[in-house]
């Protein structure tokens, strides 16, 4: 709690007594009960050393670039694989396939033993999530209008 002195002088009267306003104060006394030091509260995470923090990095790192590269992959393949399904359901194959190469990426990160702290438990999941599924959407469209360019009379003949 914060702890506030009041100011123990006379009102003025005039703006002009502001200024010769002295600045003296009367000490004020404070329990002991008050007078509380601030002492850092120990962490309840174990310090992590720098070695560890690099290993950390390297795997998350190396999850980062195998979620995208798996993203450009599967997105390619998805054209490829669900050739033969028509209209809505190939969009829902697709999506369904993507969210499958998604979870084995997090059983591969779970493979790879990061020791990592309860408050980032999550960047298993959650690293590389955004660019993964951007990547695998941008790389599937591409390559189905790449691949079907030419059987539409309007389209750009390759």
């Amino acid at each position: 709690m914060a702890k506030f002195k009041k100011k123990k002088s006379k009102p003025t009267p005039e703006p002009e007594d502001s200024k010769k306003e002295s600045t003296q104060e009367e000490p004020v006394d404070v329990p002991e009960t008050e007078k509380s030091e601030s002492t850092p509260e120990p962490s309840k995470e174990p310090s992590i050393s720098e070695a560890e923090k690099s290993e950390k990095d390297k795997k998350l790192n190396k999850l980062f670039w195998l979620r995208v590269a798996l993203a450009v992959i599967a997105g390619t393949a998805a054209t490829f694989i669900f050739e033969d399904i028509e209209g809505e359901d190939r969009r829902w194959a697709s999506i369904a396939f993507m969210i499958i190469v998604f979870f084995g990426t997090i059983i591969v990160a779970k493979g790879m033993k990061m020791q990592l702290p309860s408050s980032d438990r999550k960047k298993v999941v959650t690293q590389a999530i955004g660019s993964y599924v951007f990547l695998y959407l941008f790389t599937w469209i591409v390559t189905y209008t790449l691949v079907h360019s030419g059987s539409v009379s309007t389209g750009i003949n390759i």
